[in-house]
């Protein structure tokens, strides 16, 4: 896959500042680095980016996450190596990305899982990441961003 964009020095600086300040609050939020990285690799999993994935399974490595778990993402809700805050967050993850696939997203029964894990200012940490990698996700979708590369 070869990327559309030839000249990656067009990006607007303004973005990469927004998505800067979009990231210090996230890290701001108090969520543990490993736990974010899982939140992105799923959302980007879910959405067939890459370049998303390869970047958030370099990021988790740093972060110390072990290879059992990050192959076991996909399938957390079966595998046995995840916490119940981490599957709380997990869940309102794939609830909030698969919006357009027609699902109800963010449940009331879904939300209140959260709740019982996390703070208000980390489930917003969280809803941020979902978010953010949604954004990215969706811009490397449309440019075909190859995998490979690491971006932090």
């Amino acid at each position: 896959m070869e990327n559309r964009l030839k000249n990656k020095n067009t990006n607007n600086r303004d973005v990469w500042t927004a998505v800067g300040h979009l990231q210090k609050a996230i890290a701001a939020g108090g969520v543990a680095p490993k736990l974010l990285a899982l939140v992105h690799l799923r959302v980007s999993q879910i959405n067939s980016c890459s370049a998303c994935v390869y970047a958030s399974v370099a990021g988790a490595k740093k972060a110390g996450e072990t290879d059992e778990r990050l192959h076991n993402v996909a399938a957390w809700r079966e595998a046995p190596f995840y916490t119940d805050a981490e599957r709380a967050a997990l869940e309102l993850a794939e609830a909030a990305t698969r919006l357009q696939d027609g699902a109800e997203g963010v449940t009331d029964e879904i939300w209140a899982k959260a709740e019982a894990h996390f703070t208000g200012e980390e489930i917003g940490a969280i809803n941020l990441e979902i978010a953010l990698t949604n954004f990215f996700n969706r811009i490397n979708r449309t440019i075909k961003e190859p995998a490979g590369q690491t971006w932090g």
